[in-house]
């Protein structure tokens, strides 16, 4: 009589472990972990003020070259070109001063740093919206800076100090918004330099294809077509609205609506990249 003794696989028949999901985050945590986010972005632009010198020099450099270049040709006189200039020169600044903080998380993904932001129990959104917080200080010091060399060539807004403070405050909002392509950029481009190569990419058509700089009503009929419907060209002739008249104009109307569907597009566009590639 002959016995067939069992013997048990211990890779196959031990117990597998069960895989627990991490407990959601609660929204003040999550708020708080933001917060946590834009002081370390901060940190670190202090430790580089290097990577300031986009919002400090730019908007000196820009305002003075392009008035003195273009002023007397475009409008007949610096004075007369002001006006038209400066709301320009705010949109141009504002998309450049965007491109850093794709730049910035494209790195922080390459020293594996969001690995660690993965393994901790913490939202997902705040290694992401962090930066960008911590970036609404570099905007004001852009806005402040452009609207203190044009008061310094003679420019007088006719809105008054309310008009510039609510034009500041659109382009502000304006950048923050228009950074979430950087932000999604920066988390599906293979290097930081691809983020700054393909922003370039967008940041030249937006802003010269606009009226930043000169009335398209000389522009040939296909190109006036694309600069009217040119978000940038909303953004500055609202900006302009507000600081020359003072008054709430259709154009601030278009310009939060053209916002509100980038933000709808492109945040959850970049939180599905940021999971994709951490």
């Amino acid at each position: 009589m002959s016995t067939t003794t069992a013997t048990l696989d211990p890779t196959r028949d031990a117990p597998r472990p069960v895989a627990v999901a991490a407990p959601p985050v609660s929204l003040r945590r999550s708020v708080e972990q933001t917060f946590t986010m834009a002081h370390r972005s901060l940190i670190k632009i202090l430790r580089k003020p290097e990577e300031m010198f986009d919002v400090v020099l730019q908007p000196i450099l820009f305002t003075i070259m392009f008035t003195f270049i273009f002023g007397g040709a475009v409008a007949g006189s610096i004075g007369s070109y002001l006006p038209m200039i400066i709301p320009g020169i705010l949109a141009q600044t504002m998309i450049s001063a965007c491109m850093s903080v794709g730049t910035g998380i494209r790195e922080d993904m390459e020293k594996g740093v969001f690995d660690r932001f993965r393994s901790l129990p913490m939202s997902r959104l705040a290694p992401l919206a962090g930066p960008m917080i911590a970036d609404l200080i570099r905007y004001l010091i852009a806005t402040v800076l452009t609207f203190t060399v044009g008061f310094v060539l003679g420019y007088r807004p006719a809105g008054g100090a309310l008009g510039v403070i609510a034009a500041g405050l659109l382009v502000i909002v304006s950048a923050w918004a228009l950074s979430w392509i950087f932000v999604f950029l920066g988390t599906v481009a293979r290097s930081a330099r691809a983020v700054q190569a393909i922003g370039m990419m967008i940041l030249f058509p937006l802003t010269f294809l606009s009226n930043a700089f000169v009335s398209p009503d000389t522009m040939p009929g296909w190109l006036r077509a694309f600069v009217q419907v040119n978000p940038v060209s909303h953004l500055v002739s609202a900006v302009r609205d507000l600081c020359n008249g003072g008054g709430l104009t259709i154009e601030v109307f278009w310009t939060a609506v053209c916002l509100a569907v980038v933000v709808a597009i492109f945040a959850p566009l970049a939180l599905w990249g940021y999971r994709r590639r951490t």
